[in-house]
């Protein structure tokens, strides 16, 4: 959760990182087991882009954590939309369909929507999300773009278990 200045809330029983400066100031932050993953993260974006055309991201369960393609500097660090939570907290694959509604990737007007989104799951946790951007031609993403992301997802859940 974010304040209204777009700083993290950090809530009663969230896990913490806590980090002291030189000069003894300390540092609270909340931690994001995704983020060890992030440079690893970035490389399979990277992978994604490249075999499916889309642009691709990876979420932790606050911001976006990897991005490559079109519109990663939009979404890059930016906070994730209460839409992209809601199909994170419901543990199931999102596909965008003509009509349909639309989930934007990140808060703010003018937010690239998903294409295809699926939550990563580890060992009963929701710990984020892999996510295709909608294309600006209107291409719409088929059965392999879902089945790649979700292959993905699950890679990076095991990941997060060992």
């Amino acid at each position: 959760m974010y304040s209204s200045s777009g700083v993290k809330v950090i809530s009663d029983g969230d896990p913490l990182e806590i980090y002291t400066e030189k000069d003894g100031e300390v540092i609270f932050k909340k931690y994001s087991p995704m983020g060890e993953l992030s440079s690893f993260a970035e490389q399979i974006c990277e992978s994604m882009h490249k075999t499916a055309e889309y642009a691709a991201a990876v979420c932790d369960r606050d911001s976006v954590i990897a991005a490559a393609g079109a519109g990663r500097k939009e979404i890059i660090d930016r906070h994730i939309s209460p839409e992209l939570e809601q199909i994170m907290e419901g543990r199931r694959a999102f596909r965008a369909e003509p009509g349909g509604r639309r989930v934007p990737i990140t808060d703010g007007e003018n937010a690239p929507g998903a294409a295809v989104a699926v939550p990563i799951l580890s060992e009963g946790d929701v710990l984020g999300c892999v996510v295709f951007l909608e294309r600006p031609d209107g291409v719409r993403a088929g059965d392999t773009e879902l089945k790649l992301a979700t292959t993905v997802s699950g890679f990076l859940g095991k990941q997060m278990e060992s």
